[in-house]
């Protein structure tokens, strides 16, 4: 029973292995389509994406209510943001100087240099002697259910102890659903209404609508 059930913990860890693999696997893919795409509502779309598989991979390491934000505000209203943004302009990106990205590209490999140079000093995923799991979380479990009387901890911390946290996630997603709805407008303001009513610029050699004279003829 044992060998039985050793074998089956150890082909939940390979599931779990191989689905964090396949994660950042197309975040990398969808990163590099971002920087290499030129159109705009492309771009849109795949950062959308991008945001939706990060919410992913936070539910994956258990940050249930950072990846609740990431979800609402990375992939919902930034990206009704964007598209709005969108018709205000050409939906292709301008073509740039490949050398002017050497600057950007060695910025963004010094930080991720760094940034895992300061992973060293981190405990690892999981370790029950970790500060978090030694002394808060330890707290936490002993006295979660006498004083909310909740058995999900998560749900306790949440909704209790995190409590003033968790509202000013909430007032965030809600002020920036209200500044995007703002910036789109209502009714006969709304962004639509207002590229409807705005005049096609006439080009040259376009033929004449003569229904568009509305002179008076004597």
């Amino acid at each position: 029973m044992n060998e039985t059930a050793q074998a089956v913990a150890g082909q939940g860890d390979l599931s779990v292995i191989l689905i964090d693999i396949a994660v950042l696997a197309m975040m990398g893919m969808t990163a590099i389509a971002i920087a290499r795409l030129r159109s705009l509502f492309a771009l849109v779309m795949l950062s959308g994406v991008y945001s939706l598989l990060s919410a992913t991979w936070f539910v994956i390491v258990d940050a249930v209510d950072v990846a609740f934000t990431e979800a609402a505000v990375g992939a919902g209203i930034s990206t009704a943001l964007m598209l709005g943004a969108m018709l205000l302009t050409t939906r292709e990106a301008k073509a740039d100087n490949p050398w002017k990205r050497i600057g950007p590209g060695l910025v963004c490999v010094i930080m991720g240099g760094v940034l895992i140079y300061a992973t060293i000093d981190l405990p690892g995923f999981g370790d029950p002697n970790s500060p978090a799991n030694v002394y808060l979380a330890q707290e936490y479990l002993q006295r979660n259910y006498g004083d909310i009387g909740i058995p999900n901890v998560v749900t306790s911390v949440l909704a209790s102890y995190r409590g003033f946290d968790t509202f000013g996630e909430t007032g965030v997603v809600f002020i920036a659903g209200l500044a995007v709805a703002l910036l789109l407008g209502f009714g006969e303001r709304s962004l639509s209404a207002t590229l409807l009513r705005k005049p096609k610029k006439e080009k040259p050699g376009d033929p004449v609508d003569p229904k568009a004279n509305t002179g008076d003829q004597a």
